[in-house]
């Protein structure tokens, strides 16, 4: 039986469109790869079969193999810092020469180091952490974490979140795409509406009223039993950023009833929102964060649980024991890393340059009623679409997201209608207006077609 993925290529359907791209963009050569990655890797949803082919990765900007160049407002949410930056890859390289690998048994410097930074700078008092190699891992450290602390299994996670792909965390996660035809999934693992204004389930009819958190409140209640919410901080796959009262009532719904507060900071964290750690708008003390993507330098996988220490409660099983946990090579990226934030100062600029995207795209907006809003924390931005004539938001935003890669332009699409916008936080300026450029022209076109 021949199995073949219905999506490809981050949120967009494969069809006709995909196919008049790639025969106006892909040379001989690019057909013979694609061809051979479909050949030797099991075909997936998002992943394989692939667009295109790259040969280069620097700064903003990728190039594929037959040499055009893209700008990478897309990353896979890893690159905070850009592709290669020097700063990061000069501390690889001096890793690399001396201290390759760190067997578990053992520690190392730039672990240490890591470790004490981000405890240090995360709003968690007295925090300590482990290390994985992936946010997905990292994840599942934290749920095993949860059930030891609390001694209960349930969690409340929200429909239309996304936690990696493991068994686990589509779980907890509420995205069809990687739950649809698994099977029994994680016991005790309950779901709510996310704060989700313009859809709001509970008729908050575009501002968020908080019914959706006091739901939360009532599932806590009726539950009893319920070892942690699980939220992501922001969600980055459709840029809903919840108003400060959200969290404050989320956070004495937990205290209330004995839950604990996991936020999944994995893509937007390191400064994406404007803050090292996006809570941080909020004003609460989460108990555990999960983070990974970008703390790697877009380079290496790298992803870390910070916990209250109260937390540590652990010691007679492992927690996570992966082979790479405290990987000094990734280590090394994710201090350079740090450093490259705080030098360059990019959280200030991601909150500049974010607020000043948001407010031209806004103004483009309003000559184009198929833009439904648009919305940002700092260099995370979402342009939502919506229906317009007899053309529906999904149609819109494939058309767009081709036309733009065409142009030379890469983002992503989320649920299936919102454009995402989440370039490095040290792009040129010239270069992200160029951005800009380019989208608000194919906006112009399909909003119009």
């Amino acid at each position: 039986m021949r199995i073949q993925a219905d999506r490809s290529e981050g949120d967009v359907n494969l069809g006709d469109r995909r196919t008049a791209w790639q025969a106006a963009h892909i040379d001989d050569e690019t057909r013979r790869m694609l061809n051979e990655d479909a050949r030797w890797f099991l075909h997936q949803s998002m992943s394989t079969p692939c667009l295109n082919a790259l040969s280069a990765a620097q700064g903003a900007w990728l190039t594929d193999t037959a040499g055009r160049r893209i700008l990478d407002l897309h990353g896979n949410s890893l690159h905070q810092t850009g592709y290669g930056h020097p700063k990061v890859m000069a501390a690889m390289r001096a890793t690399l020469d001396t201290l390759p690998f760190s067997p578990r048994r053992y520690t190392n410097g730039p672990a240490i180091e890591l470790a004490r930074r981000l405890c240090t700078a995360a709003p968690i008092e007295q925090a300590k952490l482990l290390f994985a190699p992936g946010g997905t891992a990292a994840i599942g450290m934290a749920l095993k974490l949860a059930r030891l602390a609390t001694g209960r299994f349930k969690t409340i996670s929200l429909w239309d979140a996304f936690h990696g792909a493991s068994l686990d965390a589509i779980s907890l996660g509420g995205e069809a795409v990687f739950r649809r035809g698994i099977g029994p999934l994680l016991a005790g693992a309950e779901h709510a509406p996310p704060c989700d204004p313009r859809q709001c389930v509970f008729g908050c009819g575009g501002q968020c009223a908080l019914r959706c958190v006091d739901y939360i409140d009532y599932m806590l209640r009726k539950e009893g039993d319920v070892a942690a919410v699980v939220v992501e901080t922001i969600r980055s796959t459709d840029v809903q950023v919840p108003p400060p009262e959200y969290y404050q009532r989320l956070r004495a719904a937990c205290d209330r009833h004995g839950a604990l507060l996991i936020l999944d900071e994995i893509p937007v964290a390191l400064g994406r929102t404007g803050h090292l750690f996006a809570v941080e708008r909020y004003g609460i003390e989460p108990d555990m964060i999960v983070l990974g993507k970008g703390l790697g330098g877009g380079s290496m996988p790298l992803a870390a649980l910070i916990a209250h220490a109260r937390l540590d409660v652990g010691q007679h099983i492992s927690l996570g024991h992966y082979t790479h946990e405290k990987s000094p090579l990734a280590c090394a990226a994710g201090l350079a890393v740090l450093d490259v934030i705080e030098q360059e100062n990019l959280l200030e600029r991601s909150r500049l340059l974010g607020q000043q995207a948001v407010e031209r795209l806004t103004q483009s907006a309003r000559d184009l009623p198929a833009i439904a809003e648009v919305r940002g924390a700092g260099l995370l931005i979402g342009v939502e679409l919506c229906d317009a004539g007899d053309r529906t938001a999904a149609d819109l935003a494939e058309a767009v997201l081709y036309r733009c890669l065409g142009d030379g332009v890469s983002f992503k699409i989320g649920q299936g209608n919102v454009l995402v916008l989440a370039p490095p936080l040290n792009i040129a300026e010239s270069d992200l207006w160029w951005a800009l450029d380019r989208i608000e022209a194919a906006l112009q076109v399909e909003c119009r077609a």
